[in-house]
């Protein structure tokens, strides 16, 4: 009885661990907020960011407040590589970046080191 159980035990962490690594995680995507002429949506970056894909609409100014509260320093900086953005995001406080709009397209955005990704898609 105790082997079966052990058995069971283990195969139940082997495909938790196969899922969190392995597994699809996806978050929903958030669309800006129209503000008069503009758009804006917040990003909370705390172990990753939330939400981690953004919809913004072609043609209308568009701007992302990060809101860092993570310490670590991989997350302390943001790269959009197709927009040419690299920036510094201060802990506890909001950075806004504007967005260029006028090209729809899938842009992915990361951390400094890579390690965690997000999307802005403009439609």
């Amino acid at each position: 009885m105790d082997k079966i159980l052990i058995a069971i035990i283990a195969v139940l962490v082997i495909g938790f661990i196969v899922w969190w690594f392995f597994g699809r995680h996806s978050s929903k995507e958030v669309t800006a907020e129209r503000k008069g002429n503009s758009q804006n949506v917040d990003v909370v970056v705390n172990g990753g960011y939330n939400p981690s894909t953004v919809v913004l609409k072609k043609d209308i100014p568009a701007q992302i407040t990060f809101k860092r509260k993570d310490p670590s320093s991989c997350l302390e900086q943001v790269v959009f590589p197709d927009f040419g953005i690299s920036e510094f995001l201060p802990q506890n406080q909001e950075h806004v970046i504007k967005i260029d709009t006028t090209k729809a397209g899938e842009f992915d955005y990361a951390c400094g080191m890579n390690m965690f990704h997000g999307k802005v898609i403009v439609k």
